[in-house]
């Protein structure tokens, strides 16, 4: 048999994977249609948000600190860049179900969070305009990830422990046997113990091929980057907090000017669906592309300066926008993780080790994933 493991998608939650397993000897081969790091996928675009007091539901809090600490580890033995101590200020009304979940995350886990209004905000970084009705959590210890570093020194170092990686792969085939599967890409067959799919927007179409169908839909989504002008140390990372910002006109994230990119600010509760047999359409298609992030701008960061560049990107979500994490149902031996609704990124160091776990059947320390099943969505 050629390996133990194959992982078909070598991005976020991939190479992670790839990783812990090498380093535990297991022989791994990772598969991917593009090249990591490349901009297909959830890491592209330099930076990712990572929280601990979680708005989407208090569940989420173990596996971002333990996320918290892979990335730190991370770090240490590559020498990357990997994580920024900027803060992170979630804003929002008070009694919004979003803030309402971090005051309560934060106050369960004993995070270090400070309950600020609106006049304090707005005294502390004078880059915001907020109103007000609204607060802010600002958590000290959140930051922001290099999520483009993260995946090279995931790869530098799964490589460096023995993982191999196919690149630029055309899957053709995935035949899974009672104790083996069988890969073909580029017109070669691989044979591994185990499976972990984890191919990000490319999931559904490679289901079939394992028997399952799941409600994943893709969407099209941007973010952009705004020049600081005037105000390069008002919006500077040493200076200003990575956000997330709940408004009547929508939910916004954004981060500071990081090595003079400007200020990032994005739209998570928007998207189009997209035609994943077709490239994405490039930023600038929708005039909604700009004026939407602009508005927020004006309104809410009124200093910024203009415009500068956007992309467009893709998010694969589930109904209910948690994510999958588990074994295939009828064979134990095959992982699906998927659907990561566009606030999975922040997780993929836990994932990967978990992913790991569940394909080596070393779960004694691992997190509780029961939110993440696949049965949850049979009626969905």
């Amino acid at each position: 048999m050629d390996y133990e493991v194959i992982i078909i998608g070598a991005g976020s939650m991939g190479m992670a994977a790839g990783y812990y397993l090498a380093k535990q000897g297991k022989r791994v081969l990772l598969v991917d249609k593009y090249s990591p790091p490349h901009t297909f996928g959830s890491h592209h675009g330099e930076t990712r948000i990572i929280r601990h007091a979680y708005g989407e539901g208090e569940s989420y809090v173990e596996m971002a600190l333990r996320s918290q600490q892979l990335w730190k580890e991370l770090e240490d033995i590559s020498g990357e860049d990997i994580f920024l101590p900027t803060g992170v200020i979630n804003v929002g009304e008070s009694d919004s179900p979003f803030i309402q979940n971090v005051l309560k995350s934060s106050k369960s886990y004993k995070l270090n969070v400070e309950k600020l209004t609106a006049d304090e905000i707005n005294q502390r970084w004078s880059g915001f305009n907020v109103p007000d009705e609204y607060i802010g959590c600002y958590e000290l210890d959140s930051g922001v990830l290099m999520s483009e570093n993260c995946i090279r020194a995931f790869k530098k170092l799964a490589l460096e422990h023995g993982a191999e990686i196919v690149s630029d792969a055309n899957i053709t085939a995935i035949s899974i046997e009672n104790n083996s599967v069988t890969v073909k890409a580029n017109q070669q067959n691989y044979t591994a113990k185990s499976l972990i799919l984890t191919a990000g927007a490319g999931t559904r179409k490679l289901l079939p091929q394992i028997g399952l169908e799941l409600p994943l839909q893709e969407l099209r989504t941007t973010f952009s980057w705004f020049e600081t002008g005037e105000n390069l140390d008002q919006y500077h990372s040493t200076n200003f907090p990575a956000f997330s910002f709940l408004s009547p006109i929508g939910t916004y994230y954004g981060f500071p000017s990081i090595h003079g990119a400007g200020v990032k600010i994005g739209r998570h509760d928007s998207g189009t669906p997209r035609d994943m047999d077709k490239p994405i359409d490039p930023f600038g298609t929708s005039d909604a592309d700009r004026a939407d992030v602009s508005n927020f701008a004006k309104q809410y960061m009124p200093d910024l300066g203009e415009h500068k560049v956007g992309k467009a990107c893709t998010y694969t979500n589930t109904p209910d926008e948690d994510f999958i994490i588990d074994k295939h149902p009828e064979h134990d031996h095959v992982v699906i993780a998927c659907g990561f609704s566009g606030h999975g990124f922040k997780f993929s160091s836990a994932v990967g080790e978990i992913l790991s776990q569940l394909v080596t059947g070393n779960r004694e320390s691992m997190l509780n994933i029961r939110q993440f099943s696949i049965k949850r969505l049979k009626n969905c």
